[in-house]
């Protein structure tokens, strides 16, 4: 009998499987993979402790940004007074505030002026940056150090300090800009009021954003302008390229996403500029310097309509996007023609 049990298993194909099935009990686990122990690596407490060092920080981002946002988006819908914020019980009103807002036509009057206050502003701002990025890079060692120290000087004095320093210079009675002029003999700025009058008012926040901004960009676009390779510079002076081209054709390409860059930031900070208006002219005279933050402000602290001064923030907050999306879409796309 056991020769002919040989004799059947050898018949049997080598490649087909036995029929037998193991007893209960007796089957065997197979090994664990080599993912299965990364796995369990990947899931320990010892990973999760930099999140937990890092998750104070991003709850107090999250309760200091997030919060105040989804505040004013809350306020900017409800019928929201004096009386309701000392006694709490708002009613949700929809969008009818921003109906309200998008309608007064005060409101579109300062939506031109903030735009035509950022544009100045910036145009200045980049225009004056680029000319002394360029000078600083052709200056020698120790005329560098004392111009990028200037900057750096003036780009560190506190905002309400700068304000008030350019109400002094602009005061009618004792302020130097008078006394200037006086002295050569222009005898109409004799006591001039420069705050009284909307123009005159408008160019000095102006001139103080400005001063205050162009520190910031020149330094910055300096940086750029030194990682340009002096090769290029060789070259083009050998084809005989005047000053203008070397600058259209070697620099500006170069530095082309810092200074893109630099103007988006100019763009928000030029476009939310609200300490400087408020301290030197509270939006006045009239509303000659009223944009829109000071709108918003104004709004709901002097008309008590904590709702329209939300609303008139949301509006900003999405004009301003508005704003960058488009910038960021041309940038963009021009990046990709380039490639």
């Amino acid at each position: 009998m056991s020769i002919i049990r040989e004799r059947a298993a050898a018949r049997l194909p080598l490649g087909r499987p036995s029929r037998r099935q193991p007893r209960r009990g007796s089957q065997r686990s197979d090994p664990p993979g080599p993912g299965h122990g990364q796995h369990e690596r990947r899931f320990s407490p010892g990973h999760a402790w930099p999140y937990l060092l890092v998750a104070p920080t991003v709850l107090g981002m999250l309760y200091l940004l997030v919060y105040p946002l989804a505040r004013t988006v809350l306020i900017s819908l409800q019928d929201f007074r004096l009386r309701q914020l000392i006694s709490g019980d708002a009613r949700f009103v929809g969008l009818r505030n921003y109906e309200t807002l998008l309608t007064d036509g005060h409101f579109w009057q300062v939506v031109r002026r903030t735009f035509l206050f950022m544009a100045v502003d910036v145009v200045l701002i980049m225009l004056l940056a680029t000319l002394v990025a360029l000078v600083i890079e052709r200056l020698g060692r120790l005329g560098r150090t004392a111009v990028l120290s200037a900057l750096v000087l003036a780009w560190a004095m506190p905002v309400i300090a700068a304000t008030t320093v350019f109400q002094w210079l602009f005061h009618s009675e004792f302020g130097i800009v008078n006394h200037t002029l006086t002295g050569l003999g222009f005898d109409s700025f004799d006591r001039y009021p420069w705050f009284a009058h909307g123009p005159a008012a408008f160019t000095i926040l102006v001139l103080l954003i400005v001063w205050q901004s162009v520190p910031f960009a020149a330094i910055t676009l300096y940086s750029a302008l030194a990682t340009v390779p002096s090769e290029l510079y060789e070259s083009a002076r050998i084809d005989g390229a005047p000053a203008g081209r070397i600058f259209r054709s070697v620099t500006f390409p170069m530095v082309r996403p810092i200074f893109m860059l630099v103007l988006s930031l100019e763009v928000i900070w030029t476009f939310k500029a609200f300490v400087q208006i408020w301290v030197m002219t509270n939006g006045g005279p009239g509303d000659a310097t009223t944009t829109l933050p000071v709108y918003a402000v104004q709004t709901a602290l002097s008309s008590q309509r904590y709702d329209l001064g939300s609303a008139a923030s949301m509006v900003t907050v999405l004009m301003m996007a508005a704003v960058l999306a488009l910038h960021f879409r041309q940038l963009f796309r021009q990046e990709g023609e380039a490639l």
